[in-house]
């Protein structure tokens, strides 16, 4: 009956102790102190690239929102926020990246860079300005325009993003 005492006692102070070191998890892997962090906001990026496709830094905005909306317990403000993102897209160009034996290209390639400022008024050491960027590869007969446009520019905004949220809330 006492070693049973023991064991069980044993068990509970093991659990609690795990648990206890564990009191900013996130399946997401976000570092967030909840009880000084309760907002962020996301000011409208502008899209000052060389090639300007109508749209997408709306579209680039409302994507980053919405990430941080459904990993994280922060509501999103539009002044005032715990959390600053601000930026602009910097980078749209097309490029071949593979050719044909008549010099066409076989494959295209499809690259978005975003220079982002994050700003963490509770502690601003962890404030940060990086440019982040990503590409799609598509087939070099297809027009970027309608559905190939719209999957590629997805497939970038969730790469971007989710490099946007690692860097700035998951502390890796």
């Amino acid at each position: 009956m006492y070693v049973r005492r023991i064991v069980a006692l044993v068990a509970l102070t093991t659990t609690l102790l795990t648990l206890g070191g564990c009191k900013n998890y996130s399946f997401t892997g976000a570092d967030i102190d909840y009880s000084r962090i309760k907002t962020f906001q996301v000011n409208n990026f502008i899209n000052n690239a060389p090639i300007v496709e109508p749209g997408i830094a709306r579209d680039f905005t409302i994507q980053l929102q919405d990430l941080i909306l459904n990993q994280t317990s922060l509501d999103l403000v539009t002044t005032n926020g715990d959390l600053i993102y601000e930026g602009e897209l910097t980078e749209y160009y097309v490029s071949p990246i593979t050719a044909t034996a008549q010099s066409t290209a076989a494959q295209n390639r499809l690259t978005v860079g975003v220079n982002v400022r994050f700003f963490n008024t509770t502690d601003a050491e962890k404030d940060f300005e990086r440019r982040f960027s990503f590409y799609f590869d598509y087939e070099g007969n297809a027009q970027l325009t309608g559905s190939v446009l719209d999957d590629a520019l997805n497939e970038i905004f969730e790469r971007i993003t989710q490099d946007i949220f690692n860097t700035s809330l998951a502390n890796w």
